[in-house]
């Protein structure tokens, strides 16, 4: 995918070549002007000679510049190429790393190396390289117009190209350690701006800004440290060029002097030694970018490496009747331990069920490996038999809805988020979801009905609002396994006599329900229950005798305690 992306891109950048041999030979007219005019016009007295060169330079000149300016708009619409490429498969990876739990820098790393290498390649960078060759082409001249100018040039040329190897070695681990620090500090600034409203309640600002300010002073000193190792080696290489092409005129006059060389042959290699060595003063420069492009490049390369594109998987008729649960072990991506072991059971069109169990017992674990969210450890989840690994991702979201237990709603309107933030949402579908939710009415009463912005995260609505706009996304299109992770956290009396009418009509046109709550009463309109506990299964069956059972239980508990209690006491 990114070597593909970046042979293309490559292909491409033949043109700039292209453009580039032209315009350093285009750097010729300069010299050769000089020459001309110190060596025969000068000489000669002759004014039509002079405005004849002057004419051809000005000419050159004026091609030149527009080259460049083609040459600039050529490297920009190269870096727009592999953006475009890649903006899509950088897009899931994002989110892949989100859905692993990874920290908000590191899952947002990718967008940033996309960036690093689009910025590089739309920047002088690339010129500099396509310039490097030509550094023989103009030393070869000089060392033509006398071996000894030739000599120093080579000279010249050397000691910066060393200076651009000086500038690698010692800028590439300071380049490291700022990209370490930059994600560090993106990770805590965004956990801090997406908890701002808790952060101010509980007086965590100075804390937290203590913390950012370590954060960020290694930040800048990671950053000051490669700045001045690639700044030193600049200022280096551009006080060496302009030594260099003073130097060559001494050297020069004193072979003018001798009667080795004329004026012009002076003039004219102070003007092809500058030529040929800026270049690598604009290569150094640009070292940081280029650094952080090949970093970037290398990233993206193990983690498109590790996270293959699925291959185009065969068009599965919609489920219809069946979810079936077999020897699931359940596990969060990139951990060791299971969360969950030997879940297993089976659910027919028009059943609900109901998990239940304490706290940190699995259930939402549970529900993301159902809706294909997190993959299964081992064990299968089956939608008529077929294993949901073997859907297509976007063909399996249409026939699954999922509510998950922390709300998130993007910036956009009701009717958007309902659709689940398709371009063109369907206004039917969008409505007839919102009226299986029993959130219809509510949608209306709001100021711009469903087409009221909410903002990021829905920050405009009500919280009980929030869980019933992102139960509409769940039962938009009439999605055939419905998964709501506590439906009933936010929301008032007519909100859970609103949320049972939703379950009772995805039971009525055929679907299946898994609703997980904390208590028991919660699961009053489904069917089974599954009671979840200590990493494993605990119970499974029917509603009322499953609830029985956990009574039951509860119960023994209840009285053995109080037994020990009083032995206790006695003595």
């Amino acid at each position: 995918m990114l070597t593909s992306a970046l042979a293309e891109c490559r292909r491409a950048f033949w043109s700039v070549g292209l453009v580039s041999c032209v315009t350093n030979l285009l750097m010729f007219a300069g010299p050769i002007y000089m020459l001309q005019v110190y060596d025969r016009v000068i000489p000669g007295r002759s004014i039509p000679t002079l405005v004849g060169l002057t004419a051809i330079l000005i000419a050159a000149f004026a091609f030149q510049g527009f080259l460049d300016a083609l040459r600039n708009r050529l490297v920009i619409r190269i870096g727009r190429l592999l953006d475009e490429r890649l903006a899509g498969p950088v897009h899931g990876a994002v989110l892949l790393l989100a859905r692993q739990n990874r920290p908000p820098g590191e899952s947002s790393q990718p967008l940033r190396d996309l960036d690093m290498i689009r910025v590089f390649l739309s920047g002088p960078g690339p010129a500099a390289i396509f310039d490097m060759p030509w550094i023989v082409v103009f030393v070869t001249v000089c060392f033509l117009i006398h071996p000894i100018v030739g000599l120093a040039a080579i000279v010249s040329a050397l000691l910066l190209i060393g200076l651009t190897v000086l500038t690698e070695l010692n800028g590439r681990e300071a380049q490291r350690e700022t990209l370490r620090e930059t994600a560090g500090r993106q990770s805590l600034i965004e956990a801090a701006r997406q908890n701002a409203a808790m952060v101010k309640a509980l007086g965590m600002t100075p804390a937290l800004r203590e913390r950012w300010l370590r954060v960020n002073r290694r930040y800048l000193d990671a950053m000051q440290r490669s700045s001045d190792t690639i700044g030193g080696f600049g200022s280096a290489s551009r006080t060496m060029r302009l030594l260099v092409q003073s130097l060559v005129l001494g050297l020069g006059a004193y072979l003018v002097i001798q009667g080795e060389m004329t004026a012009g042959a002076v003039i004219a290699c102070s003007i092809m030694i500058g030529r040929a060595l800026a270049p690598v003063e604009s290569a150094i420069g640009s070292w940081a970018g280029f650094t952080q492009a090949r970093q970037a490049v290398s990233r993206l390369k193990r983690l498109f490496a590790a996270v293959q594109a699925p291959g185009e998987a065969t068009q599965l008729p919609a489920p219809v009747a069946s979810l079936q649960v077999e020897a699931l072990v359940v596990a969060a991506p990139g951990a060791m331990g299971a969360l969950l072991q030997q879940i297993a059971f089976g659910l027919k069109a028009g059943d609900a069920l109901g998990i239940i169990g304490p706290s940190a017992a699995g259930k939402s674990s549970l529900a993301r490996v159902l809706v294909g969210a997190w993959p299964a450890a081992r064990g299968a989840v089956r939608l008529d038999g077929a294993l949901i690994d073997h859907w297509d991702p976007v063909a399996l979201a249409r026939h699954v809805g999922y509510l998950p237990q922390d709300v998130s709603l993007f910036d956009g309107t009701v009717a958007e988020n309902i659709a689940r933030m398709a371009v063109d949402p369907d206004p039917a579908a969008v409505v007839a979801a919102a009226k299986a939710a029993g959130a219809h009415e509510m949608v209306l009463r709001l100021p711009g009905g469903y087409d009221t912005v909410i903002g990021e995260g829905g920050v405009t609505l009500s919280g009980g609002q929030r869980q019933r706009v992102a139960l509409a996304q769940a039962l938009y299109g009439d999605p055939f396994l419905v998964v709501l992770d506590e439906p009933n956290a936010n929301l008032d009396r007519d909100g859970e006599a609103a949320l049972a009418e939703a379950i009772l009509g995805v039971k009525a046109r055929g679907g299946i329900v898994v609703a997980i709550a904390h208590r028991p009463n919660a699961v009053g309109v489904c069917d089974y229950v599954l009671y979840l506990g200590q990493g494993t299964q605990l119970a499974f069956g029917p509603r009322d005798e499953v609830l029985r059972k956990i009574i039951a239980a509860t119960s023994a508990g209840a009285n053995d305690g109080r037994r020990v209690e009083r032995r206790s006491e006695v003595a």
